[in-house]
Protein backbone atom coordinates (compact mmCIF):
# COMPACT_ATOMS: atom_id res chain seq x y z
CA UNK A 1 0.00 0.00 0.00
CA UNK A 2 1.30 3.48 -0.89
CA UNK A 3 2.14 5.50 2.22
CA UNK A 4 0.83 9.05 2.73
CA UNK A 5 4.22 10.45 3.69
CA UNK A 6 5.85 12.00 0.63
CA UNK A 7 9.38 13.22 0.05
CA UNK A 8 9.28 16.37 -2.15
CA UNK A 9 12.61 15.50 -3.80
CA UNK A 10 11.48 11.95 -4.53
CA UNK A 11 8.16 13.14 -5.94
CA UNK A 12 9.88 15.74 -8.13
CA UNK A 13 12.13 13.07 -9.60
CA UNK A 14 9.26 10.64 -10.14
CA UNK A 15 7.32 13.10 -12.28
CA UNK A 16 10.47 14.28 -14.00
CA UNK A 17 11.06 10.69 -15.11
CA UNK A 18 7.40 10.41 -16.14
CA UNK A 19 7.77 13.49 -18.34
CA UNK A 20 11.12 12.51 -19.80
CA UNK A 21 10.06 8.97 -20.69
CA UNK A 22 6.71 10.20 -22.04
CA UNK A 23 8.32 12.68 -24.41
CA UNK A 24 11.05 10.18 -25.32
CA UNK A 25 8.56 7.61 -26.56
CA UNK A 26 6.45 10.26 -28.28
CA UNK A 27 9.71 11.42 -29.90
CA UNK A 28 10.36 8.03 -31.43
CA UNK A 29 7.15 8.51 -33.43
CA UNK A 30 8.63 11.58 -35.10
CA UNK A 31 11.12 9.51 -37.09
CA UNK A 32 8.74 6.54 -37.31
CA UNK A 33 6.09 8.56 -39.16
CA UNK A 34 8.51 10.27 -41.58
CA UNK A 35 8.38 7.51 -44.20
CA UNK A 36 4.56 7.13 -44.23
CA UNK A 37 4.23 10.90 -44.70
CA UNK A 38 6.98 11.05 -47.35
CA UNK A 39 5.40 8.25 -49.43
CA UNK A 40 3.25 10.59 -51.52
CA UNK A 41 6.24 12.75 -52.44
CA UNK A 42 8.42 9.73 -53.16
CA UNK A 43 5.78 8.25 -55.48
CA UNK A 44 5.64 11.56 -57.37
CA UNK A 45 9.44 11.86 -57.62
CA UNK A 46 10.38 10.89 -61.17
CA UNK A 47 13.98 10.27 -60.15
CA UNK A 48 13.01 7.33 -57.91
CA UNK A 49 11.72 4.08 -59.40
CA UNK A 50 9.40 2.83 -56.68
CA UNK A 51 5.74 1.80 -56.51
CA UNK A 52 3.13 0.86 -53.92
CA UNK A 53 4.14 -2.81 -53.98
CA UNK A 54 7.74 -1.94 -53.15
CA UNK A 55 6.58 0.40 -50.40
CA UNK A 56 4.50 -2.41 -48.94
CA UNK A 57 7.58 -4.63 -48.88
CA UNK A 58 9.54 -1.85 -47.16
CA UNK A 59 6.82 -1.56 -44.50
CA UNK A 60 7.04 -5.33 -44.05
CA UNK A 61 10.80 -5.15 -43.49
CA UNK A 62 10.20 -2.53 -40.82
CA UNK A 63 7.60 -4.75 -39.12
CA UNK A 64 9.92 -7.77 -39.00
CA UNK A 65 12.77 -5.71 -37.54
CA UNK A 66 10.47 -4.12 -34.97
CA UNK A 67 9.25 -7.52 -33.77
CA UNK A 68 12.81 -8.87 -33.47
CA UNK A 69 13.95 -5.75 -31.65
CA UNK A 70 11.20 -5.96 -29.04
CA UNK A 71 12.57 -9.28 -27.77
CA UNK A 72 16.22 -8.19 -27.94
CA UNK A 73 16.01 -4.69 -26.45
CA UNK A 74 13.66 -5.74 -23.66
CA UNK A 75 16.29 -8.16 -22.38
CA UNK A 76 19.04 -5.60 -22.96
CA UNK A 77 17.13 -3.06 -20.86
CA UNK A 78 17.15 -5.47 -17.93
CA UNK A 79 20.83 -6.32 -18.32
CA UNK A 80 22.28 -2.87 -19.04
CA UNK A 81 19.61 -0.42 -17.88
CA UNK A 82 17.25 1.71 -19.90
CA UNK A 83 19.57 4.66 -20.44
CA UNK A 84 22.14 3.26 -22.91
CA UNK A 85 19.50 1.35 -24.90
CA UNK A 86 17.15 4.31 -25.34
CA UNK A 87 19.90 6.83 -26.04
CA UNK A 88 21.55 4.48 -28.53
CA UNK A 89 18.22 3.83 -30.23
CA UNK A 90 17.41 7.53 -30.49
CA UNK A 91 20.81 8.42 -31.93
CA UNK A 92 20.70 5.60 -34.47
CA UNK A 93 17.14 6.56 -35.42
CA UNK A 94 18.27 10.13 -36.12
CA UNK A 95 21.12 8.90 -38.36
CA UNK A 96 18.86 6.47 -40.23
CA UNK A 97 16.20 9.15 -40.78
CA UNK A 98 18.77 11.52 -42.30
CA UNK A 99 20.09 8.69 -44.47
CA UNK A 100 16.57 7.92 -45.73
CA UNK A 101 16.17 11.58 -46.64
CA UNK A 102 19.29 11.29 -48.80
CA UNK A 103 18.29 7.98 -50.40
CA UNK A 104 17.20 7.42 -53.99
CA UNK A 105 17.05 3.61 -54.38
CA UNK A 106 14.29 1.23 -53.33
CA UNK A 107 16.70 -1.38 -51.91
CA UNK A 108 18.41 1.26 -49.80
CA UNK A 109 15.03 2.47 -48.53
CA UNK A 110 14.19 -1.10 -47.52
CA UNK A 111 17.50 -1.66 -45.74
CA UNK A 112 17.31 1.66 -43.90
CA UNK A 113 13.68 1.22 -42.84
CA UNK A 114 14.60 -2.24 -41.53
CA UNK A 115 17.27 -0.52 -39.41
CA UNK A 116 14.69 2.07 -38.35
CA UNK A 117 12.52 -0.78 -37.09
CA UNK A 118 15.37 -1.96 -34.88
CA UNK A 119 15.89 1.60 -33.64
CA UNK A 120 12.21 2.17 -32.90
CA UNK A 121 11.97 -1.04 -30.88
CA UNK A 122 14.47 0.34 -28.33
CA UNK A 123 11.73 2.59 -27.00
CA UNK A 124 8.76 0.86 -25.40
CA UNK A 125 10.18 -1.96 -23.26
CA UNK A 126 13.23 -0.09 -21.87
CA UNK A 127 11.14 3.01 -21.11
CA UNK A 128 8.48 0.92 -19.35
CA UNK A 129 11.36 -0.65 -17.42
CA UNK A 130 12.51 2.87 -16.46
CA UNK A 131 9.01 3.81 -15.31
CA UNK A 132 8.64 0.63 -13.25
CA UNK A 133 11.63 1.65 -11.12
CA UNK A 134 9.84 4.87 -10.07
CA UNK A 135 6.19 3.78 -9.78
CA UNK A 136 4.92 0.86 -7.70
CA UNK A 137 2.35 -1.81 -8.39
CA UNK A 138 -0.56 -0.14 -6.57
CA UNK A 139 -0.39 2.96 -8.79
CA UNK A 140 0.98 1.41 -11.97
CA UNK A 141 -2.31 0.93 -13.79
CA UNK A 142 -3.47 4.54 -13.70
CA UNK A 143 0.02 6.02 -14.11
CA UNK A 144 0.74 3.84 -17.15
CA UNK A 145 -2.71 4.68 -18.48
CA UNK A 146 -1.81 8.38 -18.64
CA UNK A 147 1.72 7.56 -19.81
CA UNK A 148 0.41 5.48 -22.72
CA UNK A 149 -1.14 8.55 -24.32
CA UNK A 150 2.36 9.21 -25.70
CA UNK A 151 2.03 6.95 -28.73
CA UNK A 152 -1.23 8.54 -29.89
CA UNK A 153 -0.05 12.12 -29.40
CA UNK A 154 3.42 11.28 -30.71
CA UNK A 155 1.93 9.74 -33.83
CA UNK A 156 -0.21 12.78 -34.53
CA UNK A 157 2.68 15.16 -33.84
CA UNK A 158 5.01 13.13 -36.05
CA UNK A 159 2.59 13.22 -38.96
CA UNK A 160 1.89 16.94 -38.53
CA UNK A 161 5.56 17.93 -38.29
CA UNK A 162 6.78 15.83 -41.20
CA UNK A 163 3.86 16.82 -43.41
CA UNK A 164 4.06 20.55 -42.66
CA UNK A 165 7.82 20.89 -43.12
CA UNK A 166 7.83 18.79 -46.31
CA UNK A 167 5.04 20.99 -47.68
CA UNK A 168 6.79 24.19 -46.56
CA UNK A 169 10.01 23.30 -48.39
CA UNK A 170 8.26 21.53 -51.26
CA UNK A 171 10.47 18.45 -50.86
CA UNK A 172 9.62 15.07 -49.27
CA UNK A 173 13.17 14.76 -47.97
CA UNK A 174 12.50 17.38 -45.32
CA UNK A 175 9.98 15.04 -43.72
CA UNK A 176 12.98 12.94 -42.70
CA UNK A 177 15.32 15.82 -41.89
CA UNK A 178 12.85 17.72 -39.68
CA UNK A 179 11.92 14.57 -37.75
CA UNK A 180 15.58 13.77 -37.16
CA UNK A 181 16.29 17.26 -35.81
CA UNK A 182 13.30 17.14 -33.44
CA UNK A 183 14.26 13.72 -32.06
CA UNK A 184 17.87 14.83 -31.62
CA UNK A 185 16.71 17.70 -29.39
CA UNK A 186 14.71 15.24 -27.28
CA UNK A 187 17.78 12.97 -27.13
CA UNK A 188 19.83 15.80 -25.59
CA UNK A 189 17.19 16.51 -22.93
CA UNK A 190 16.92 12.81 -22.11
CA UNK A 191 20.72 12.52 -21.86
CA UNK A 192 20.98 15.45 -19.46
CA UNK A 193 18.20 14.61 -17.00
CA UNK A 194 17.14 10.93 -17.13
CA UNK A 195 18.05 8.46 -14.38
CA UNK A 196 17.45 4.71 -14.47
CA UNK A 197 16.33 4.28 -10.86
CA UNK A 198 16.07 6.18 -7.56
CA UNK A 199 19.16 4.47 -6.18
CA UNK A 200 21.27 6.16 -8.90
CA UNK A 201 20.82 9.51 -7.14
CA UNK A 202 20.93 8.29 -3.55
CA UNK A 203 17.21 7.73 -3.06
CA UNK A 204 15.67 4.50 -1.73
CA UNK A 205 13.99 2.04 -4.08
CA UNK A 206 10.31 2.57 -4.82
CA UNK A 207 9.55 -0.51 -2.70
CA UNK A 208 11.17 1.08 0.36
CA UNK A 209 9.68 4.50 -0.37
CA UNK A 210 6.15 3.08 -0.52
CA UNK A 211 6.65 0.71 2.42
CA UNK A 212 5.87 -2.49 0.57
CA UNK A 213 5.86 -5.92 2.22
CA UNK A 214 8.91 -7.38 3.90
CA UNK A 215 9.06 -10.17 1.34
CA UNK A 216 9.09 -7.65 -1.49
CA UNK A 217 11.87 -5.67 0.18
CA UNK A 218 13.96 -8.80 0.63
CA UNK A 219 13.52 -9.63 -3.05
CA UNK A 220 14.58 -6.05 -3.88
CA UNK A 221 17.68 -6.15 -1.70
CA UNK A 222 21.15 -6.10 -3.22
CA UNK A 223 22.10 -9.34 -1.51
CA UNK A 224 19.67 -11.44 -3.55
CA UNK A 225 21.26 -14.37 -5.36
CA UNK A 226 19.65 -13.48 -8.67
CA UNK A 227 21.10 -10.12 -9.79
CA UNK A 228 19.10 -7.79 -11.96
CA UNK A 229 19.52 -8.55 -15.65
CA UNK A 230 20.91 -12.04 -15.11
CA UNK A 231 20.18 -14.67 -17.76
CA UNK A 232 18.60 -16.79 -15.05
CA UNK A 233 16.16 -14.02 -14.27
CA UNK A 234 15.40 -13.36 -17.93
CA UNK A 235 14.73 -17.05 -18.58
CA UNK A 236 12.46 -17.15 -15.54
CA UNK A 237 10.42 -14.30 -17.03
CA UNK A 238 10.08 -16.09 -20.37
CA UNK A 239 8.88 -19.27 -18.60
CA UNK A 240 6.35 -17.48 -16.43
CA UNK A 241 2.88 -18.89 -17.27
CA UNK A 242 1.18 -15.51 -16.96
CA UNK A 243 3.69 -13.78 -19.25
CA UNK A 244 3.13 -16.54 -21.82
CA UNK A 245 -0.66 -16.17 -21.57
CA UNK A 246 -0.50 -12.39 -21.90
CA UNK A 247 1.90 -12.68 -24.85
CA UNK A 248 -0.43 -15.06 -26.71
CA UNK A 249 -3.48 -12.89 -26.01
CA UNK A 250 -1.61 -9.80 -27.19
CA UNK A 251 -0.58 -11.59 -30.38
CA UNK A 252 -4.26 -12.31 -31.03
CA UNK A 253 -5.31 -8.71 -30.33
CA UNK A 254 -2.70 -6.74 -32.26
CA UNK A 255 -3.82 -7.56 -35.84
CA UNK A 256 -7.16 -5.82 -35.27
CA UNK A 257 -5.52 -2.56 -34.23
CA UNK A 258 -3.16 -2.36 -37.18
CA UNK A 259 -5.77 -3.48 -39.67
CA UNK A 260 -7.98 -0.55 -38.71
CA UNK A 261 -5.08 1.91 -38.46
CA UNK A 262 -3.80 1.12 -41.95
CA UNK A 263 -6.99 -0.02 -43.69
CA UNK A 264 -9.75 1.93 -41.92
CA UNK A 265 -10.11 4.60 -44.62
CA UNK A 266 -10.25 1.90 -47.30
CA UNK A 267 -12.98 0.08 -45.36
CA UNK A 268 -15.04 3.27 -45.18
CA UNK A 269 -14.50 4.05 -48.85
CA UNK A 270 -15.49 0.59 -50.06
CA UNK A 271 -18.47 0.10 -47.73
CA UNK A 272 -19.88 3.64 -47.84
CA UNK A 273 -18.51 5.17 -51.03
CA UNK A 274 -17.16 8.19 -49.11
CA UNK A 275 -14.37 10.39 -50.50
CA UNK A 276 -10.79 10.21 -49.22
CA UNK A 277 -11.27 13.04 -46.71
CA UNK A 278 -14.46 11.70 -45.18
CA UNK A 279 -13.12 8.15 -45.18
CA UNK A 280 -10.06 9.28 -43.22
CA UNK A 281 -12.22 11.27 -40.80
CA UNK A 282 -14.46 8.28 -40.09
CA UNK A 283 -11.46 6.04 -39.35
CA UNK A 284 -9.95 8.57 -36.89
CA UNK A 285 -12.75 7.71 -34.47
CA UNK A 286 -10.76 4.56 -33.69
CA UNK A 287 -7.62 6.49 -32.70
CA UNK A 288 -9.57 9.18 -30.83
CA UNK A 289 -10.70 6.56 -28.32
CA UNK A 290 -7.13 5.60 -27.40
CA UNK A 291 -6.26 8.06 -24.60
CA UNK A 292 -9.73 7.84 -23.03
CA UNK A 293 -9.68 4.05 -23.00
CA UNK A 294 -6.12 3.78 -21.65
CA UNK A 295 -6.73 6.20 -18.78
CA UNK A 296 -10.07 4.62 -17.77
CA UNK A 297 -8.64 1.09 -17.92
CA UNK A 298 -5.64 1.95 -15.76
CA UNK A 299 -7.75 3.75 -13.18
CA UNK A 300 -10.30 0.93 -13.01
CA UNK A 301 -7.66 -1.78 -12.60
CA UNK A 302 -6.04 0.10 -9.69
CA UNK A 303 -9.02 1.57 -7.88
CA UNK A 304 -11.87 -0.84 -8.57
CA UNK A 305 -9.97 -4.13 -8.76
CA UNK A 306 -7.01 -3.54 -6.39
CA UNK A 307 -4.30 -3.69 -9.08
CA UNK A 308 -5.80 -6.75 -10.77
CA UNK A 309 -5.65 -6.27 -14.54
CA UNK A 310 -7.68 -9.25 -15.77
CA UNK A 311 -11.10 -7.96 -14.58
CA UNK A 312 -10.61 -5.10 -17.05
CA UNK A 313 -8.84 -7.01 -19.82
CA UNK A 314 -11.15 -10.04 -20.08
CA UNK A 315 -14.54 -8.25 -20.27
CA UNK A 316 -13.03 -5.79 -22.76
CA UNK A 317 -11.94 -8.65 -25.02
CA UNK A 318 -15.36 -10.30 -24.79
CA UNK A 319 -17.03 -6.99 -25.63
CA UNK A 320 -14.60 -6.39 -28.48
CA UNK A 321 -15.41 -9.77 -30.00
CA UNK A 322 -19.13 -8.97 -29.96
CA UNK A 323 -18.63 -5.62 -31.73
CA UNK A 324 -16.35 -7.22 -34.31
CA UNK A 325 -18.85 -10.00 -35.00
CA UNK A 326 -21.63 -7.44 -35.53
CA UNK A 327 -19.54 -4.84 -37.40
CA UNK A 328 -20.97 -5.54 -40.85
CA UNK A 329 -24.59 -5.46 -39.65
CA UNK A 330 -24.08 -2.25 -37.66
CA UNK A 331 -22.38 -0.37 -40.48
CA UNK A 332 -24.81 -1.47 -43.16
CA UNK A 333 -27.79 -0.26 -41.17
CA UNK A 334 -26.50 3.15 -40.11
CA UNK A 335 -24.10 4.52 -42.70
CA UNK A 336 -21.20 6.86 -41.91
CA UNK A 337 -22.23 7.71 -38.35
CA UNK A 338 -22.74 4.05 -37.49
CA UNK A 339 -19.28 3.17 -38.84
CA UNK A 340 -17.64 6.00 -36.89
CA UNK A 341 -19.40 4.87 -33.69
CA UNK A 342 -18.41 1.25 -34.39
CA UNK A 343 -14.77 2.29 -34.89
CA UNK A 344 -14.88 4.30 -31.65
CA UNK A 345 -16.39 1.34 -29.76
CA UNK A 346 -13.75 -1.00 -31.15
CA UNK A 347 -11.08 1.48 -30.06
CA UNK A 348 -12.47 1.77 -26.53
CA UNK A 349 -12.65 -2.00 -26.11
CA UNK A 350 -9.28 -2.64 -27.77
CA UNK A 351 -7.02 0.05 -26.30
CA UNK A 352 -7.97 -0.85 -22.72
CA UNK A 353 -6.61 -4.43 -22.80
CA UNK A 354 -3.78 -3.41 -25.12
CA UNK A 355 -2.49 -0.75 -22.73
CA UNK A 356 -2.72 -3.02 -19.69
CA UNK A 357 -1.20 -6.10 -21.34
CA UNK A 358 1.73 -4.22 -22.89
CA UNK A 359 2.44 -2.19 -19.77
CA UNK A 360 1.18 -2.71 -16.24
CA UNK A 361 0.29 -6.42 -16.48
CA UNK A 362 3.60 -7.34 -18.12
CA UNK A 363 5.56 -5.44 -15.47
CA UNK A 364 3.45 -6.85 -12.62
CA UNK A 365 4.21 -10.46 -13.51
CA UNK A 366 7.70 -9.81 -14.88
CA UNK A 367 8.56 -7.81 -11.71
CA UNK A 368 10.75 -4.70 -11.72
CA UNK A 369 13.87 -6.79 -12.20
CA UNK A 370 12.44 -8.49 -15.27
CA UNK A 371 10.24 -5.65 -16.50
CA UNK A 372 12.16 -5.04 -19.70
CA UNK A 373 12.21 -8.71 -20.68
CA UNK A 374 8.53 -9.18 -19.84
CA UNK A 375 7.39 -6.10 -21.75
CA UNK A 376 9.71 -6.98 -24.62
CA UNK A 377 8.31 -10.51 -24.85
CA UNK A 378 4.68 -9.38 -24.74
CA UNK A 379 5.23 -6.58 -27.26
CA UNK A 380 7.37 -8.80 -29.47
CA UNK A 381 4.52 -11.30 -29.58
CA UNK A 382 2.13 -8.48 -30.43
CA UNK A 383 4.45 -7.18 -33.13
CA UNK A 384 4.29 -10.55 -34.89
CA UNK A 385 0.52 -10.16 -34.86
CA UNK A 386 0.99 -6.61 -36.14
CA UNK A 387 2.56 -7.99 -39.33
CA UNK A 388 -0.60 -10.05 -39.87
CA UNK A 389 -2.71 -6.97 -39.29
CA UNK A 390 -0.86 -5.19 -42.09
CA UNK A 391 -1.07 -8.03 -44.59
CA UNK A 392 -4.32 -9.94 -43.94
CA UNK A 393 -6.86 -7.17 -44.70
CA UNK A 394 -5.89 -6.86 -48.34
CA UNK A 395 -5.88 -10.61 -48.89
CA UNK A 396 -9.04 -11.58 -46.97
CA UNK A 397 -11.15 -8.59 -48.03
CA UNK A 398 -10.31 -9.15 -51.70
CA UNK A 399 -11.19 -12.83 -51.55
CA UNK A 400 -14.08 -12.94 -49.06
CA UNK A 401 -15.08 -9.40 -48.10
CA UNK A 402 -14.71 -7.23 -44.99
CA UNK A 403 -17.28 -9.26 -43.05
CA UNK A 404 -15.08 -12.35 -43.02
CA UNK A 405 -12.09 -10.25 -41.92
CA UNK A 406 -13.95 -8.81 -38.92
CA UNK A 407 -15.32 -12.23 -38.03
CA UNK A 408 -11.74 -13.54 -38.03
CA UNK A 409 -10.65 -10.74 -35.72
CA UNK A 410 -13.68 -11.38 -33.50
CA UNK A 411 -12.68 -15.03 -33.10
CA UNK A 412 -9.13 -13.95 -32.22
CA UNK A 413 -10.38 -11.53 -29.54
CA UNK A 414 -12.65 -14.23 -28.11
CA UNK A 415 -9.74 -16.69 -27.95
CA UNK A 416 -7.65 -14.09 -26.11
CA UNK A 417 -10.43 -13.60 -23.56
CA UNK A 418 -10.79 -17.35 -23.00
CA UNK A 419 -7.02 -17.75 -22.54
CA UNK A 420 -6.96 -15.11 -19.79
CA UNK A 421 -10.34 -15.88 -18.17
CA UNK A 422 -8.98 -18.67 -15.85
CA UNK A 423 -6.58 -16.08 -14.39
CA UNK A 424 -9.32 -13.59 -13.54
CA UNK A 425 -8.04 -13.02 -9.99
CA UNK A 426 -4.34 -13.51 -10.65
CA UNK A 427 -1.99 -10.92 -9.19
CA UNK A 428 1.71 -11.23 -8.44
CA UNK A 429 2.78 -11.04 -4.84
CA UNK A 430 3.99 -7.56 -3.96
CA UNK A 431 5.97 -6.27 -6.08
CA UNK A 432 8.95 -8.48 -6.83
CA UNK A 433 7.79 -11.82 -5.52
CA UNK A 434 7.63 -14.61 -8.06
CA UNK A 435 4.64 -16.51 -6.75
CA UNK A 436 1.06 -15.83 -7.69
CA UNK A 437 -1.59 -15.16 -5.07
CA UNK A 438 -5.35 -15.05 -5.35
CA UNK A 439 -7.32 -12.63 -3.20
Amino acid sequence: MITNKKDPRYEKWRWTIFGLTWIAYAGFYLTRKAFPIAKVGILEDASIDIGKAEMGAIDGAYGVAYAIGQFVWGMAGDRFGSRPIVLGGMFASVIVSVAMGLSTHVILFGFLFFLQGLCQSTGWAPLIKNMSEWFSQDERGRVFGFWSTNYVIGGMAGSALAGYVAYLFGDWRFAFFSSAIALFIILIVFFLFQKNKPQDIGLPSIALYHGETTAALEKDASSIDEPEGSWKGICRVFRDPMILRIGIAYFLLKPTRYAILFWGPVMAYEKLGTNIGKSALISTAFEASGPISAICAGYASDRLFQSRRMPVIVPSLFGLSLVLFSFTTLTELGGAWAMAIAFFAIGMLLHAPETLMSGAAAVDFGTRKGAGSAVGFVNGSGSIGQILGLSLPGVISAAFGWGVLFTTFGIAALMGALILLPKWNAVPAKDNEDTEVRP
